[in-house]
């Protein structure tokens, strides 16, 4: 499947020949011109890469790089001050790469950083509170009790027990687990966060999934 890259920049000259130079080597482009449109965006889809700016209106680069993580970013800047550059990686960027840019090198670059990603080991035990998540099995535990999941409702904990703080939207949910469950929409989404629940509370009284309503699920802290 081929990957997809998220470009956020501003100058729309910039913007299309980046889309243009992806396009050509079969990369999926998502656009964002903006920083609040490249989180809200990422808010709904789920990209392997991001091309950044960083003199953006609204939210800066800078500040992006600071509340992505997991996701490659390389940043593609005017900016040229070795200060900037390491406050960059220092905070979290991949890679930084000063405008103008050879399309070579990024092209090189690019699958550099997505090569890294794709050999990173997988999450093999997820643990919250007395809940032990485990990928050989794809079974719960809960102070011992072993829960057996579907690979459906395993593959929407993991997402949740992934983002243990934060409110995970029906949509990124539904997006995140469409490589392993394509089937699944969102009235079934319901459903299986319902069984989810009924299972974990044959184990325990504590409520660990909470429906936000009109949103989408967290972990309940």
């Amino acid at each position: 499947m081929a990957a997809k890259i998220l470009i956020v920049e501003d100058d729309t000259s910039i913007h299309s020949i980046l889309e243009e130079i992806l396009k050509q080597e079969n990369y999926i482009v998502y656009n964002a011109y903006s920083g609040t449109e490249a989180l809200m965006l990422l808010e709904k889809v789920q990209v392997d890469l991001i091309l950044l700016d960083l003199m953006l209106s609204g939210i800066k680069g800078e500040e992006i790089i600071k509340k992505i993580k997991h996701i490659p970013i390389i940043v593609l800047s005017a900016k040229i001050s070795p200060s900037d550059k390491v406050e960059c990686l220092i905070n979290g960027a991949n890679d930084y790469i000063t405008k103008p840019f050879n399309k070579e090198e990024l092209l090189a670059r690019i699958k550099v950083q997505l090569r890294i990603n794709q050999g990173k080991t997988e999450v093999k035990e997820l643990k919250y509170k007395d809940l032990f998540l485990k990928e050989d099995n794809h079974t719960l535990l809960i102070k011992e009790n072993p829960i057996h999941l579907t690979k459906t409702e395993y593959a929407i904990l993991k997402q949740l027990l992934l983002n243990p703080k934060k409110v995970v939207t029906k949509t990124k949910l539904l997006d995140q687990i469409s490589c392993d469950t394509p089937d699944c929409d969102e009235n079934s989404l319901k459903v299986h966060i319902s069984n989810i629940r009924k299972k974990i509370k044959k184990v325990t009284e504590e409520e660990y999934i909470e429906s936000i309503w009109g949103i989408g699920f967290k972990i309940h802290e």
